[in-house]
């Protein structure tokens, strides 16, 4: 029986409705023993902020390794289809691009890969995405991204989701999953479908199907370059050589008009449609050899408001009788979380501090009747009425707690003033770390940062980069 939604009648948001209380039970997930989940039951569910049990969990994505492993690494698709770029873990846009490109059940859909990390949502994303996998594996195609590795959902912030809404053996199993997934598609064998771009080491297509994709992506070769390259980004496509060092992403390439159009006219190719960067319009047409010709490289970004700070729309790609139509789409608004799935206890801890240190401060003040004339002065006149009865070494013990005290009264005053900035710092650094010594600096120093973070948020450079 499922619990009372409130039972204590003192829900603050009476409109709301809390999240299921339960997983959701196995006999609605698998309905009548059947191996294939019910995925609109799980979807609904997902979207109530509810969980499935981890035997569910466990069941589902053994069954998508069993199918992903039996795949090429190339897969050769016709349309009609829609191709979607990055997700990054914003489930409640991946709801509204099902609704936008029609039910599975009737559409063909190839994602692109970059399903986790960034976003809140991340594991329901996988659970939804490998559920539609094992209900229409004929209808549903799946492309690792740079993001499907455990450097980087370490890094970032899957590793902890998963820990956080199950444990390490999920995480672990998702990971196996992941070295799974193709590394490219064709579309109407017109158009190579990757997640980053060309290789040096990629001549002729066929040279995909000999890449040994069942590990972790590695630093260089082909594998890394289908995952991580990214076009240059200037009109014409121009550079001094056909490929060049990656410097924003910390390994790859990046690739030019020159390199396209060999690669094209040597597969006998339209264009190269890739993911793996944010775009202000959810997509960009790479017009290298003009306004009128048709695009050498079409990126798509299927994440919109990018990590809740862009302000970008998402956009897909739809295929119909080898016409290529591009569909926009803004963000939808999901549930509230605290950054870095920080509890509730986390979140109040720095009152509970400021009180204890309040409590630390009365023992220390003046006595009733004295003029406070602040915490230093205090200290400084109490270690003179010391002096005489006190030892030098007593005085100076003294005077470094109260210092200590001091500083640390400034400090917890500053975090608990200021916990929304720096839950928002926070939530900004991968490592989920503020700079050293910012605390102490005050509210200014916190919102100098905050704009700093902001920029290079925008900038996105420091976290595009593949860690060392």
């Amino acid at each position: 029986m499922e619990p009372l939604s409130d039972p204590m009648r003192d829900r603050v948001v009476k409109d709301l409705p809390p999240p299921p209380h339960r997983p959701l039970a196995h006999d609605l997930v698998f309905p009548q023993g059947s191996s294939k989940p019910n995925w609109t039951i799980v979807r609904d569910h997902l979207a109530r902020e509810g969980t499935l049990t981890k035997l569910d969990v466990m069941f589902i994505i053994n069954k998508t390794i069993d199918i992903l492993a039996r795949e090429p690494n190339l897969i050769r698709l016709q349309d009609p289809l829609l191709v979607i770029g990055d997700i990054h873990g914003q489930f409640f846009d991946l709801l509204k691009i099902l609704e936008l490109g029609g039910s599975p059940e009737k559409n063909k859909y190839l994602f692109l890969g970059d399903y986790v990390d960034r976003g809140s949502f991340s594991l329901e994303v996988i659970i939804l995405i490998y559920c539609l996998k094992l209900n229409y594996p004929d209808l549903v195609f799946l492309l690792r991204g740079n993001h499907e590795c455990r450097q980087l959902t370490s890094y970032f912030t899957f590793r902890i989701e998963c820990i956080q809404k199950y444990d390490s053996e999920v995480y672990e199993k998702i990971m196996d999953s992941f070295d799974c997934l193709p590394v490219a598609a064709t579309v109407n064998d017109n158009f190579l479908s990757v997640h980053g771009g060309l290789s040096p080491h990629l001549k002729n297509i066929g040279d995909i199907d000999h890449v040994y994709r069942f590990e972790e992506p590695p630093k260089d070769g082909m594998f890394c370059d289908l995952l991580w390259a990214d076009p240059i980004d200037n009109a014409n496509g121009v550079m001094p050589s056909s490929y060049i060092q990656n410097t924003t992403r910390g390994c790859s390439y990046l690739y030019g008009a020159d390199a396209v159009n060999d690669f094209l006219q040597q597969n006998d190719l339209i264009a190269l449609i890739r993911a793996h960067e944010v775009q202000a319009d959810g997509y960009k047409m790479h017009r290298w050899a003009g306004d009128d010709d048709f695009p050498l490289v079409i990126t798509v970004f299927s994440a919109p408001n990018y990590c809740d700070v862009y302000n970008n729309k998402g956009a897909i790609i739809r295929f119909t009788n080898n016409t290529l139509n591009v569909q926009q789409f803004n963000y939808s608004h999901h549930p509230y979380l605290l950054p870095n799935f920080m509890n509730v206890f986390n979140w109040s801890s720095p009152f509970i501090i400021e009180k204890v240190m309040a409590m630390l401060y009365n023992i220390l003040k003046p006595r009733y009747g004295e003029k406070n004339i602040g915490f230093d002065s205090v200290a400084k006149k109490r270690l003179i009425g010391l002096e005489s009865e006190a030892k030098e070494s007593k005085k100076n013990l003294l005077k470094n707690k109260v210092n200590a005290v001091s500083r640390m009264m400034r400090m917890f005053k500053t975090l608990r003033e200021e916990h929304e900035t720096v839950v928002l710092l926070k939530g900004m650094c991968p490592d989920n770390k503020i700079p050293r010594g910012l605390l102490l600096e005050g509210r200014s120093a916190l919102m100098v940062a905050v704009d700093r973070f902001r920029h290079a948020r925008m900038l996105d450079i420091d976290n595009e980069r593949r860690p060392r």
